[in-house]
């Protein structure tokens, strides 16, 4: 009876606390493309997140995911199933939403100098133009 109401508390708390969601098509292509522009931020190892799961909850430790890491400390040595690619997942997940927050900045930033150069007149709009559309093509990732 205990081991059943443990495992109905241990679902609703991975539940709540939920998992690492995995990138869709269209976001791995786009990390992908950044990457391959220099644009990539990595602020998780992918493969240590994996590494990590392998360790009583460790992969959902390393990328913050702490309700998730308590439910598969909970589930140890079964959560060596899932935990490597939850904590993959997740780390792959925090580095392209780091690369787009810096894509979006540096873009935001080279645009503003721009518009400030076309406010001071040391640029004609003709320039403006071509050179905004020079950024958006650098900043874009495909």
């Amino acid at each position: 009876m205990n081991t059943i109401r443990l495992t109905i508390a241990a679902i609703a708390l991975a539940l709540v606390a939920g998992c690492a969601t995995p990138l869709t098509g269209n976001q791995k292509r786009e990390l992908q493309a950044y990457e391959a522009k220099g644009f990539g931020v990595e602020e998780k190892n992918p493969g240590t997140a994996a590494a990590l799961g392998l360790l009583p909850g460790g992969g959902s430790f390393y990328v913050g995911e702490y309700g998730a890491g308590v439910v598969n400390l909970l589930f140890w040595p079964a959560s060596v199933l899932w935990d490597p690619v939850s904590g993959y997942q997740g780390a792959t997940s925090i580095n392209y939403y780091a690369t787009k927050q810096k894509v979006e900045r540096e873009k935001s930033q080279k645009i503003s100098n721009l518009e400030d150069e076309l406010m001071m007149e040391t640029i004609s709009k003709r320039q403006f133009i071509t050179k905004k559309r020079r950024i958006d093509e650098q900043y874009s990732a495909y």
